[in-house]
């Protein structure tokens, strides 16, 4: 299990979801369903879960998801990409889109028709969080595969 602490003195891990109490599981499952408009009210989502107000308003400041700790962080992306006129340019078009500040592109040389490629954003003006643009970027055409290297 790894750990930061933090400038503000607070330490913080990340732990697989299976491993946590039921009660943080739910409290996500509440700001899920706030957050995709299928409860309209922490009341209709705290009930529909299964738990309670109280709960909720407890635990909610002090669990995010992983994605959300990469808002505003320089974010470090690799891909395995085949090697094709264009595939460069629809990844940057896709973080640009997503209003991703792209700071450095690293390309290795092919081989065997694919290439390694990282890239450097900043990602305190994402229009969405980065687990989607991580899907996003997955559904390019010719990316094999796309996974968060780093964060900062």
């Amino acid at each position: 299990m790894a750990s930061q602490i933090t400038g503000d003195g607070q330490e913080y891990y990340l732990v697989r979801a299976d491993m946590l109490p039921d009660v943080y599981t739910k409290v996500m499952a509440v700001k899920r369903l706030l957050s995709s408009g299928k409860a309209s009210s922490i009341n209709e989502a705290v009930h529909k879960v299964g738990l309670s107000r109280s709960a909720y308003y407890k635990y909610k400041d002090g669990i995010l998801p992983f994605y959300e700790t990469t808002r505003g962080r320089l974010v470090t992306l690799i891909f395995t990409v085949e090697n094709f006129p264009g595939i460069l340019s629809g990844i940057i078009n896709c973080l640009a889109h997503a209003q991703a500040n792209v700071l450095t592109i690293n390309q290795n040389i092919p081989l065997n028709g694919l290439a390694d490629v990282s890239i450097s954003v900043e990602t305190d003006r994402l229009k969405d969080d980065i687990r989607h643009l991580m899907d996003d970027l997955g559904r390019i055409a010719g990316v094999r595969s796309c996974r968060m290297l780093a964060r900062d």
